[in-house]
C-alpha cells in the first residue's frame, strides 16, 4: 500500500513535470510542416507507460558518454557524476566524458539489467575502479526512489609507477538542471562523524540528502559551482584545481561554494586500494522517511548482499532469456553476458529540439540555416558511448533485436519515443542530437537533419519480431494486453512512416526506390563515389552519377519489410483494409520475384545488383588548383574517363544479398543456388571472420573516397548485415530444398567464425568493437561498440525472427 507521503510526491511530479510536447500536441497553422508534430495522441501516454513503470525506470545509469553518470528521466533533472585522476605518460588526467585519448584498455557495464542494476569496470593503465549501481523504492522514498554507488579503486602493481602516488582521487558530484540550490552537508566533511555530503529539494523528489559511507580512511574536499552550462564540467573542476594549485601548491578542491551553487563537486582522496558506497536519499521530508535506515540499507554489509542477489538475478536472467549454457562455451558466455549489458547500460535520456535543414520552399530569413524541431525527449540504448552516445534511427531497430527480448517494456517504451518524434509528413529524423551534452560532441555540419532524407526502418525488424512472438503466444497475459494496446495507438504512426516512405523515396518506375541525399553535383564532387549516408551504409558503392533514375535495391527490400510488418499488425488487431493502403498488395507486388529479376537480376552474373547511371572509369588524380587569391593548391580531384550510361551496378557486397536476407528467394530456385555460391566464394565475401561488406574483386575495395576520407564499408566486416545474413541461412537451412544441406553447412561455419572472432577480440582488447578487418579480424572503428555488435548474443543464442 503506496504511503499518504509517496502518493503526494507523485501528485507534486504529475502537475510540475514537463510536457516536452506540451505546446506542440496541435497543428498550429503557422508552423512550417516539416516541424509540425504528427497529429495522433502520443503513445509515451498510453496509461502502460504511466504510474508505477515511469517510477521504475526513473532514475538511471542514463548519460551513456560519461564513464558514470546518473540522471532522472526528465529534462531538469538532479544529475550525477564520477571524475578521477588518472596517469597516462607520467603526467595527471583527469577522466570524466568517454574519451579514446584517455587510453582506458577497458570499461563498460559487464552487467546491466536495464532498471535498477549494473556492474562496470574500467581499466585505465593501472588503476582499476569498479562502479556498481543500484536502486531502491521503499516505503518512505520520494518519487523514484533512492539510488546508490559504490566505487572501488585498486592499483595493478606491475602497471603502476609508486613515484606518482599511493593514492587515488575521485571526484563525485550533483548538478541540478533546473538550477536548484545544492546545500553542502557541513563545512568541514568527517565520514567518521557524519556521511551527509550534499542536501537539496525538488518538486519531483521532493526533499533529498547525499550520503556516503567507507570503512576506508578518507579524506573529503568539495568545491560549490554555480554554471548554467553542465556539457564543460570537467573544464570547471580542472580550473578550480589548477587556482588551488598555484595559489596553495596542493591539489584540492577549496572546502568553499559560490552563492547559489547548483553543482557540488567532492573530492576523494583515500590510499589504494579503497572502496566509498555513496547512496541518495528522495522524500527525505516525509514523516516516514527513515533516513537512516534507508542510508544503512544502501550501504555497507546490505548493499553487498543487495548486489550480490541483482549479479545472481542477472546470470540466471541470461540463461534463461538466452539459453547460451547449452550452445556455447562459458568465454562465449560471458562476452554474451557483457554485450547485454552493455547495450543496456547504455540506454541513454535526451531532451531537446533537433536542428532541421530548411527546405527551399519555406518562407525564412536568409542568415536562418535551419529550423528547430519541438522540444523532445528520447528514450534509447545508443551505438558507442565515446564516439556515438545519442540515438539513431537505424541502429535502434537492431538495438530492439536484443531489448525486447530481454525486456520488453523497456524495449517498447524506446520504440514509443522514437515513434513520437514524428512529423506531421511521418518523417522521423534519423540522428537525433538533443541537447546540450549532445551537441557538444558534433562537428556543426553534421547537426542539421534534412527532411527529404529517409533512414532504414529497422524499427520494423524488432516489431515483426515482437508481433510473431504475440501470435505464437510466448507473452504472458498482460504483455499480450500491453503490446496490443501498443500497435493499436501506434499503428496511425507507423502508417504514415510507411507511407511517407513509400511515396518521398520511390523511383522513376512502379515500385523502384532510391535513396535521397546523395550529391548529384558530379562535377563539383570530389569523393570517387558520392556517399549514400542516408541508407545506413555510407560510402558503400552506389551509381558513379547519382540521378533519379536510380533503384537502390537494399531500399526496396525494407520497404518490402515494413509492408509485411504492416499487414502482420493489421491482420493482427483486425484492421479493415483500405484500397489506398492496401498492405497485402504491396507485399504481393515487392516480393514478386519476376518483377524484382527484372528490375535487379543479372542472370548472366547469377546476382541482384543497384541500377542507375554508372561508369567504372572513375578515378582521384591528384591536380593543382587556383584559389580566389590565386594561391595554387594541390588537391585529388575526381577524374571521369568515360561517360556514364544507365546499367546495373557491378559491386558484390551487402546491398546484392538483400533479397536473400528479405528470404524472397524460393528455396528450390537457381537464383538460390547462385547467392549461396557469392557468398561462400573466399574470393569474395567469404573469410574466417564473417562476411565482407565488399567483394575483393570490386573496383572500390579498400578504397579511400577522398584523400581524408578512408574505407568503411568498403570491406570491412560488419555484424548487423552477418547477423542478417545469419537468419537467412538459418531460414533456407530449415525449408526443404536441393540447397538445405549447403545452407546448413554455411550457416554452421559462418556463425563459429563470426563468435570466435568476437569473442578472440573481446579476450585480446575487452571490447566490442564497430567493424572487424577482413584480412586478420581484429577490431577496427569505434569501440566500445556495444550497439548492434551486442547482436553477437543472438548469434550466440540462434535468435532470429520469423519476417
Amino acid at each position: 500500500m503506496i504511503g499518504t507521503e509517496r502518493t503526494t510526491a507523485r501528485n507534486r511530479l504529475r502537475s510540475r513535470s514537463p510536457e516536452p510536447d506540451a505546446d506542440s500536441r496541435g497543428t498550429e497553422p503557422h508552423l512550417p510542416r516539416v516541424v509540425t508534430p504528427f497529429p495522433a495522441p502520443k503513445i509515451m501516454d498510453l496509461p502502460q507507460f504511466q504510474g508505477e513503470h515511469k517510477e521504475s525506470l526513473y532514475w538511471g545509469t542514463y548519460r551513456p558518454h560519461l564513464y558514470l553518470g546518473i540522471r532522472a528521466r526528465t529534462p531538469q533533472s538532479l544529475m550525477a557524476g564520477l571524475m578521477w585522476i588518472g596517469v597516462k605518460d607520467g603526467s595527471n588526467h583527469l577522466r570524466h566524458v568517454c574519451r579514446y585519448e584517455d587510453g582506458l584498455s577497458a570499461y563498460g557495464w559487464t552487467k546491466h539489467n536495464g532498471r535498477d542494476y549494473g556492474h562496470q569496470v574500467l581499466v585505465d593503465h593501472g588503476l582499476i575502479l569498479t562502479t556498481e549501481f543500484l536502486k531502491s523504492n521503499g516505503d518512505g522514498s520520494g518519487y523514484g526512489g533512492d539510488w546508490a554507488v559504490r566505487i572501488g579503486v585498486q592499483i595493478d602493481k606491475s602497471r603502476w609507477n609508486e613515484e606518482v602516488g599511493q593514492g587515488g582521487q575521485l571526484f563525485f558530484y550533483l548538478a541540478d538542471e533546473g538550477g536548484n540550490v545544492l546545500d553542502v552537508g557541513r563545512e568541514k566533511l568527517n565520514i567518521h562523524e557524519s556521511s551527509l555530503l550534499a542536501s537539496g529539494s525538488r518538486t519531483d523528489i521532493g526533499d533529498w540528502q547525499l550520503h556516503l559511507k567507507s570503512t576506508d580512511d578518507l579524506k573529503l574536499h568539495y568545491s560549490g559551482l554555480h554554471t548554467p552550462h553542465f556539457h564543460n564540467l570537467s573544464d570547471l573542476v580542472k580550473e578550480k584545481l589548477a587556482s588551488q594549485t598555484r595559489n596553495h601548491a596542493q591539489m584540492q578542491l577549496s572546502d568553499s561554494s559560490d552563492d547559489s551553487s547548483n553543482v557540488l563537486v567532492f573530492q576523494i582522496v583515500g590510499d589504494f586500494p579503497f572502496t566509498t558506497d555513496i547512496a541518495l536519499i528522495s522524500g527525505t521530508d516525509s514523516e516516514s522517511s527513515s533516513v537512516e535506515e534507508r542510508v544503512n540499507s544502501l550501504t555497507g554489509a546490505s548493499l553487498s548482499n543487495e548486489l550480490k542477489y541483482k549479479e545472481q538475478a542477472f546470470d540466471e536472467k541470461i540463461e534463461k532469456t538466452f539459453n547460451l549454457a547449452e550452445k556455447v562455451d562459458s568465454e562465449s558466455v560471458s562476452v554474451g553476458k557483457y554485450a547485454v549489458g552493455s547495450l543496456l547500460g547504455g540506454i541513454g535520456y535526451f531532451y531537446g529540439q533537433s536542428k532541421i535543414a530548411q527546405s527551399r520552399t519555406l518562407d525564412h530569413r536568409e542568415h536562418d540555416a535551419y529550423l528547430s524541431y519541438w522540444p523532445a525527449e528520447l528514450y534509447t540504448a545508443v551505438p558507442c558511448r565515446p564516439i556515438f552516445p545519442r540515438g539513431f534511427l537505424w541502429d535502434e531497430g537492431f538495438h530492439q533485436l536484443v531489448i525486447w527480448r530481454w525486456d520488453i517494456h523497456i524495449s517498447l517504451d524506446i520504440i514509443g519515443h522514437w515513434l513520437d518524434l514524428m512529423n506531421i509528413d511521418g518523417w522521423i529524423p534519423r540522428e537525433q542530437i538533443l541537447g546540450a551534452e549532445a551537441l557538444s560532441k558534433i562537428p556543426e555540419e553534421y547537426v542539421p537533419q534534412h527532411p527529404t532524407n529517409a533512414n532504414p526502418p529497422t524499427l520494423f525488424l524488432a516489431l515483426s519480431g515482437i508481433v510473431n512472438s504475440l501470435k505464437n503466444n510466448e507473452f504472458n497475459a498482460m504483455e499480450r494486453s500491453e503490446i496490443s494496446l501498443f500497435l493499436e495507438c501506434a499503428f496511425s504512426r507507423l502508417e504514415a512512416w510507411f507511407q511517407w516512405l513509400n511515396k518521398t523515396q520511390s523511383g522513376e518506375q512502379m515500385s523502384s526506390y532510391y535513396w535521397r541525399g546523395r550529391d548529384n553535383a558530379t562535377t563539383l564532387e570530389l569523393n570517387l563515389n558520392s556517399q549514400t549516408l542516408s541508407s545506413g551504409l555510407d560510402d558503400y558503392p552506389r551509381a558513379s552519377h547519382p540521378s533519379s533514375d536510380e533503384r537502390h535495391l537494399d531500399l526496396r527490400c525494407w520497404v518490402l519489410l515494413a509492408a509485411q510488418c504492416m499487414h502482420s499488425i493489421e491482420e493482427l488487431l483486425n484492421k479493415e483494409t483500405k484500397p489506398e493502403k492496401n498492405y497485402g498488395s504491396a507485399v504481393k507486388l515487392l516480393s514478386d520475384q519476376e518483377l524484382l529479376n527484372k528490375m535487379h537480376f543479372d542472370y548472366a552474373y547469377g546476382a541482384y545488383f543497384d541500377f542507375g547511371n554508372h561508369t567504372e572509369e572513375v578515378q582521384l588524380e591528384w591536380k593543382e588548383l587556383k584559389a580566389e587569391n590565386s594561391h595554387v593548391t594541390r588537391q585529388l580531384v575526381r577524374e571521369v574517363l568515360e561517360s556514364p550510361v544507365l546499367r546495373l551496378v557491378p559491386h558484390i557486397g551487402y546491398v546484392n544479398f538483400f533479397p536473400f536476407m528479405g528470404r524472397i528467394i524460393p528455396s528450390g530456385s537457381w537464383i538460390l543456388e547462385k547467392q549461396l555460391e557469392l557468398i561462400s566464394n573466399r574470393s569474395l565475401l567469404w573469410s574466417d571472420y564473417g562476411l565482407r561488406s565488399l567483394s575483393k574483386t570490386s573496383s572500390l575495395y579498400m578504397k579511400y573516397n577522398n584523400e581524408h576520407d578512408a574505407p568503411y564499408w568498403r570491406g570491412s566486416i560488419w555484424i548487423n548485415m552477418n547477423y542478417r545474413v545469419l537468419s537467412a541461412l538459418h531460414h533456407y537451412s530449415k525449408e526443404n530444398g536441393p540447397y538445405q544441406d549447403k545452407a546448413k553447412a554455411m550457416y554452421k561455419e559462418l556463425r563459429s567464425n563470426l563468435i570466435r572472432n568476437i569473442v578472440r577480440n573481446y579476450q585480446q582488447t575487452g571490447f566490442l568493437w564497430e567493424q572487424y578487418d577482413q584480412i586478420k579480424g581484429n577490431g577496427k572503428g569505434a569501440h566500445p561498440f556495444t550497439g548492434w555488435t551486442s547482436l553477437a548474443v543472438l548469434i550466440m543464442a540462434e535468435a532470429y525472427d520469423t519476417i
